[in-house]
């Protein structure tokens, strides 16, 4: 959750898998109702997460203010 200006939002959550890998650590990902978006890897996971590669299933929290970008937040 974060608070801004007395609001809280929320981001949402989604199944999707990794596409292709990018430069600098993101990720194209292709979500269950067809959208591709571009994520990275959340700090939380950067430590554990070994390697993403295409075909991998990932959870992702999608942006609430660009529905196009997101964070992984875990490999499933």
């Amino acid at each position: 959750m974060i608070a801004e200006e007395g609001r809280a939002t929320a981001d949402s959550t989604e199944t999707g898998i990794v596409e292709e890998a990018l430069p600098s650590g993101m990720y194209r990902v292709r979500i269950s109702d067809g959208r591709v978006l571009r994520v990275g890897v959340d700090a939380a996971c950067r430590g554990t997460l070994v390697k993403l590669i295409a075909g991998d299933r990932v959870e992702l929290r999608i942006a609430t203010r660009d529905p196009s970008r997101g964070q992984i937040v875990r490999k499933l």
